[in-house]
């Protein structure tokens, strides 16, 4: 499950594996091995890809299925308007 969701996740995000090993700091092998299932990331990469991904580490390790947003590190009118957008895109789907 967790090879898949960090694929998934990099894809979703546009980052190449290279992009996503920069980040993290770690080697491009590092995360290929994560992504085919050779090898795990430790405890604190695990939080630092739910973070990055504004996902949570249930979701990342495959213990829900539900994905969760993040919003920690916003402010409360970026909170606001995060909250809007999702509400127009409920209501556009609703009227399709």
């Amino acid at each position: 499950m967790l090879p898949d969701r960090i694929k998934e996740l990099r894809l979703q995000s546009g980052l190449s594996q290279a992009e996503l090993a920069r980040r993290l700091n770690v080697t491009r092998s590092s995360v290929n091995a994560w992504e085919m299932g050779i090898s795990a990331p430790t405890t604190q990469y695990v939080v630092e890809l739910a973070g990055l991904f504004h996902v949570s580490s249930d979701y990342l390790l495959g213990i829900s299925n539900e994905k969760q947003l993040n919003l920690s590190e916003f402010g409360e009118e970026e909170i606001r308007l995060i909250y809007h957008l999702i509400d127009y895109f409920v209501s556009n789907r609703k009227e399709k």
